[in-house]
């Protein structure tokens, strides 16, 4: 066995460890092991802290930090970006499909059939399930864009009324006092008039409201700033040519429109509708912020576009 005196003389490896003043303190505090280490021929044994996982929030206040809450409770998930593009298009596609329809009254069967199939596809993606539940959407003017109901075709067909054409047709909703107003607006050579009935409508389900007439308005002229003669206009499918008669209209013109004048003075004309009958009910099957889908009670469909709505000059 070598001397005290020849392990002296062994060379040893010096293990230096070096504390960091500014080093963070870690709370809870880590524990401690104790390991050895081959220096050479010997075995040194020494403490090493033994590393624990210590997490923690961080605040502006605290280096570390305190606990807060998770920041994705109660926050609303949007809806996919595809999803929403998706019915945007179709929108798009809908109105679209209306152009040189007038309302519907022109449309062929290939072209209602394509319209039924874009109505059909946006109904699957209804956001709203429960329109009747989402009043603040419903409320306001809706101008119609297309509809299947024949009974509009009458008002609706050229030669009906020479010179007339109808300029707008339309459904306000007032949710607050429960009524409905349905307006048709007329557009002549001399004045704009509107025949109009008012309505109270009660909700019978989340999609469904009974509807009952209890007036008709017809509305009072108002003279158009100008008289625009066309050279011909179509009557019983016939053309009649306008230009020999300019000279007689020119003073038909400023007769009608001293009558319209004094006709314009005088309040709407209303009359009661007291038909038990003068009822029909609505399912609205599409609403959002500018676009409504309802269904009525003879197999017909409707669709209105939100007053102010970009679909309405798209």
């Amino acid at each position: 066995m070598a001397s005290l005196s020849n392990l002296s003389q062994l060379r040893c490896k010096t293990l230096s460890v070096t504390l960091l003043n500014s080093a963070p303190s870690i709370s809870p505090p880590c524990t401690v092991g104790i390991r050895s280490i081959p220096v050479g021929t010997l075995r040194i044994w020494a403490k090493f802290p033994r590393p624990m996982l210590c997490a923690r929030a961080a605040t502006n206040n605290d280096e570390w930090g305190s606990e807060k809450e998770d920041p994705y409770t109660d926050v609303a998930v949007a809806e996919p970006e595809e999803k929403l593009t998706e019915t945007a298009n179709l929108k798009k596609a809908l109105v679209d499909s209306f152009y040189g329809t007038d309302r519907g009254l022109q449309a062929s069967s290939d072209t209602r059939a394509e319209i039924l199939e874009l109505i059909t596809q946006l109904e699957a993606k209804n956001p709203t399930p429960a329109p009747t539940d989402a009043m603040t959407l419903l409320n306001g003017k809706w101008i119609l864009a297309y509809t299947s109901f024949a009974g509009l075709f009458p008002l609706l067909a050229r030669g009906t009324l020479p010179l007339v054409k109808v300029e707008e047709i339309s459904q306000t909703i007032d949710s607050e006092n429960f009524t409905v107003q349905n307006s048709v607006q007329f557009a002549g050579p001399l004045a704009t008039t509107s025949i109009s009935t008012n309505a109270k409508f009660e909700v019978r389900s989340p999609k469904r409201v009974q509807i009952k007439f209890e007036e008709g308005i017809i509305g009072t002229p108002q003279l158009t700033d100008s008289l625009v003669i066309p050279e011909n206009v179509e009557f019983l499918g016939q053309k009649i040519d306008l230009t020999p008669f300019k000279g007689i209209l020119t003073s038909v013109q400023d007769t009608a429109s001293s009558v319209v004048r004094t006709i314009s003075n005088q309040p709407p004309l209303k009359i009661p509708i007291s038909n038990s009958n003068a009822q029909s009910w609505l399912l609205t099957t599409y609403l959002d912020e500018e676009l409504r889908i309802s269904r009525g009670d003879v197999g017909s469909v409707f669709v209105l576009v939100k007053e102010g709505s970009s679909l309405l000059t798209s």
